[in-house]
């Protein structure tokens, strides 16, 4: 793939030439590949927890992906016209939609680039060799105004409007099928005075609604829950109750379970149980480790005029992290000096805060969107990679979701400010485990640990 520039065209005329690699002239990936009909159901087949018979999917799925797709990515109310009950549908909605958006952008050099892209693109999906992020399957081709991004990092000040809008903007978040991570320490501590009287309710406190929140809005309007980080500064008066927050309340699902009680994660006694549909993370500094490696003292500060609050032995505050993530696997650790001394853009900001799952980071409110390839896809039958096939994917994955971030809905106007400006992507890939067992390497071992695509490709 290259610009009209690059390949020696007039220059007058802009748009990316796109190179056939997958697909014929005149003859659509749908009809290169045998179809079959099939039913999707999930659970007890007598009492199933979803059905939908006699849908259409590519005889190379499998019945697992059969199962995942029709009820999380068709679109359309259940048993309505309306529903989409073909991989055809969904595929070529997308597909269609990217494309359409990428000729009203400009983005190709001549019509017949675009015809290549929606060719190339429905090919890569419909075989399974790419995979956008949920809300673009989710969203694009279905909603008004789509949210096409995955991930989004949010940032809150201390007041309570600001409070409250937090709330706001992550619920718009999950209904639209993405995540939000944000950072509290701004948020004045639970030991810290309000100015008319009486002690704020610190972070903590405020996590208890957000967690519930989460909890109750359906990811995409689907099944999935919401998807959320919490970070907290390890300065913070009140860092002692974050990193605690979640194993206190394991105990308490613990003794209900024994008492009883459904503790099922759909069980009524769960829904009980707060701080569960957050990873959280502290946000340490070199400073701080440096201290807990000598063993000596660390001062929280307070977060409306700096003063030292508590001072707090380093060594055990680390102690009480690891102790903390062996009792329920939180809070995760976030190294703030290294990840802003790696920041690539600096002077847009600091970062404060990641995505969900902590592979999305940058400034406060913005947005990412991303996918992901399937290495099996480009496995020879020799164990070799098929690189030539590999950089063809890459090229028409991130050039269509650099065409998603444009059109795509935002929560705010400055995360869609920030998101058109920085044009965050991410293309990752999977199943690396299953490539390297299919070439009889085991995956923790010197040899895997060598396999990389060529670094050309890093």
């Amino acid at each position: 793939m290259r610009t009209t520039a690059e390949s020696g065209t007039d220059e007058a005329t802009s748009g990316v030439v796109v190179e056939r690699r997958f697909t014929q002239p005149g003859v659509h990936p749908f009809d290169a590949i045998d179809w079959e009909i099939r039913d999707a159901v999930i659970g007890d087949p007598a009492a199933p927890a979803f059905e939908q018979r006699g849908v259409e999917f590519p005889a190379g799925w499998s019945q697992n992906a059969t199962n995942i797709v029709a009820q999380k990515y068709f679109r359309g109310r259940l048993g309505s016209p309306e529903r989409e009950s073909s991989v055809k549908q969904m595929v070529g909605r997308v597909a269609g939609t990217i494309a359409g958006w990428g000729r009203s952008g400009a983005y190709f050099a001549a019509s017949e680039d675009a015809e290549t892209f929606e060719a190339e693109l429905t090919h890569i999906l419909v075989n399974q060799m790419a995979a956008f992020n949920s809300p673009v399957w989710f969203n694009v081709g279905f909603e008004e105004s789509p949210q096409g991004s995955a991930c989004f990092i949010l940032s809150v000040e201390d007041t309570m409007e600001s409070i409250l809008q937090w709330n706001t903007n992550e619920g718009m978040i999950f209904r639209g099928g993405s995540g939000s991570g944000i950072n509290l320490s701004r948020v004045r501590s639970s030991k810290e005075q309000l100015s008319k009287g009486g002690y704020a309710s610190g972070p903590v406190s405020f996590m208890r609604g957000a967690d519930s929140w989460a909890g109750t809005i359906k990811s995409g309007g689907k099944t999935r829950r919401a998807a959320k980080m919490v970070v907290l500064d390890i300065d913070h008066p009140d860092i002692e109750d974050f990193i605690w927050c979640k194993a206190r309340e394991e105990e308490k699902a613990l003794a209900l379970r024994e008492a009883g009680f459904d503790m099922s994660i759909d069980g009524d006694g769960f829904t009980s149980i707060q701080y569960q549909n957050a990873n959280n993370s502290v946000r340490v500094t070199d400073e701080f480790m440096e201290r807990a490696e000598r063993g000596e003292d660390w001062h929280t500060t307070a977060r409306t005029d700096g003063r030292t609050i508590g001072t707090h032995d380093a060594r055990d505050l680390l102690r009480q992290i690891a102790d903390a993530a062996w009792r329920c696997a939180d809070p995760g650790v976030q190294y703030d000096t290294t990840i802003n001394d790696w920041h690539t853009s600096p002077n847009s900001g600091r970062i404060n805060a990641s995505n969900p799952c902590s592979e999305y980071m940058h400034v406060d409110n913005s947005a990412c969107n991303l996918a992901s390839l399937n290495l099996m896809k480009f496995r020879r039958e020799d164990g070799t990679l098929d690189i030539e096939s590999f950089e063809h994917t890459v090229d028409v994955m991130l050039l269509a979701q650099e065409i998603v971030v444009t059109p795509s809905s935002y929560p705010t106007e400055e995360i869609g400010a920030n998101a058109r400006a920085f044009r965050q992507l991410g293309l990752g890939y999977a199943n690396l485990g299953a490539l390297l067992m299919s070439n009889g390497l085991p995956y923790d071992s010197d040899q895997g640990d060598r396999w990389r695509p060529p670094s050309r490709l890093s």
